[in-house]
């Protein structure tokens, strides 16, 4: 399959490599040639148009007249141009990815900005808590700021008769709350990922199972039995699976025989070509098959494991820095995760289905755990002396005796594999 769509006979296809990496033939003469420019490299032109926006932002050429006399603005300039240097450099020497839609080179910029979000949380897990909640202000100037507790939980009842203006204001206040399109559209985007309906139900209900671990924890974990049960699980997060499960449906079916834009006949078929140069070029089988063995099983749950907790990050970093629901920097970085999420998911599929005896993870599932974990040690470090109310005994029951279940149940299944292979040799 061609980068751009254009299929020439004759054509070697793009292979995965050891590391599965993507490995393209960029051939000028084999490209479309609406879209041969893009795939040129033009790593010197784009270098000294680089260094002239340098210079001009810089003011290396007048620095009399170009030079701010705020120290904390000159440092917030350098270390955005420093970012920028970087990021532009990975977008034309960086390694590509296994995703070549809409262009290898996005990939690659997703993959610098993967490292820059690593060594800047890297930074901020150096800091004491306070001083990482006065720096968060010069993300955002409006952080930094003590935020007011939110409990949904506080009062469950769905029908309210001494309130004559709004009897259910419970529920309104619940469905028009900004987490439940947060819900289906979060939903939708790991269906279309995962691929595995089963899956992403264990998902759903092991993150409802979060809510009720932390509750004691976090304010807003307290939800209403109907919140939980009926509106996240039945209402939102089904709506949001079925709707993925449908867009994987329809992707899955199409056949994918990308003809070039300039051999689209008319005006709408260039249009629609355009257009889905922005949808997959091929539609991967996933393949996770938990039961596959116990060594399967635990490669799946670890999955699991890590989903959560990058979710769980999101509530508890929220709390120990003090962001609230509605910046930006927590759009920016669900946005971010979800670019992250993608070419992970098929570098991480990709690895359970490679037969080869020694293999390892792609670049970006390594980036991923390594921000997962490093998340994890900032709300860790942050979170000291933040949650005085310690875990009810029966949940610390609850989870005990689920996890000597997985060991035990683990346990047994290795040695009736192990008995059947015996049984076999024989």
């Amino acid at each position: 399959m061609e980068p751009n769509g254009h299929r020439k006979t004759g054509r070697k296809e793009p292979t995965i490599q050891g590391n599965n990496d993507m490995t393209l033939t960029n051939d000028a003469n084999d490209l479309d040639p609406w879209t041969a420019w893009a795939y040129k490299p033009r790593t010197i032109s784009l270098l000294l148009v680089g260094a002239c926006l340098l210079i001009w932002a810089s003011g290396a050429l007048d620095p009399e007249n170009s030079s701010s006399d705020d120290l904390v603005t000159s440092v917030k300039r350098g270390v955005w141009a420093m970012i920028a240097v970087f990021l532009a450099y990975c977008l034309l020497q960086a390694p590509s990815t296994v995703l070549i839609r809409p262009h290898p080179a996005i990939w690659r910029l997703v993959h610098g900005m993967t490292v820059v979000y690593l060594v800047s949380l890297t930074f901020l897990l150096f800091q004491k808590r306070d001083d990482a909640r006065q720096f968060m202000k010069f993300l955002h100037p409006d952080l930094g700021v003590e935020l007011p507790e939110r409990s949904y939980g506080a009062d469950c009842r769905i029908y309210i008769p001494e309130n004559p203006k709004s009897r259910f204001k419970n529920v309104y206040e619940t469905l028009f709350d900004e987490f439940v399109l947060a819900h289906i559209f979060g939903w939708w985007g790991k269906a279309i990922m995962i691929r595995n309906q089963p899956l992403l139900w264990v998902l759903s209900i092991g993150f409802e199972l979060m809510e009720l671990t932390f509750r004691h924890m976090l304010p807003n974990f307290n939800e209403c039995w109907w919140d939980s049960i009926i509106l996240d699980i039945l209402i939102c997060n089904w709506f949001g699976i079925w709707a993925g499960m449908r867009t994987v449906r329809y992707f899955d079916g199409r056949t994918y025989e990308w003809v070039g834009i300039s051999r689209q006949p008319d005006i709408i078929g260039k249009v629609k070509r355009t257009l889905g140069q922005f949808t997959p070029a091929r539609w991967d089988k996933d393949e996770w098959h938990p039961l596959l063995g116990p060594w399967r099983f635990i490669q799946v749950l670890s999955l699991c494991i890590v989903f959560l907790t990058v979710e769980l990050n999101t509530f508890f970093l929220k709390f120990c820095l003090w962001i609230p629901p509605r910046n930006p920097l927590i759009v920016y970085r669900l946005i971010l995760w979800w670019l992250i999420a993608i070419p992970t998911i098929r570098e991480y599929n990709s690895y359970l289905q490679d037969r080869k005896p020694v293999k390892k993870v792609g670049a970006f599932c390594w980036l991923s755990l390594a921000i997962c974990i490093v998340e994890l040690l900032i709300c860790i470090k942050f979170g000291h002396g933040l949650f005085p109310n310690s875990m009810p005994l029966w949940l610390v029951i609850f989870w005990v005796s689920v996890g000597v279940a997985l060991v035990i149940f683990l346990i047994v299944w290795s040695w009736q594999l192990h008995r059947t292979m015996g049984r076999k040799r024989q």
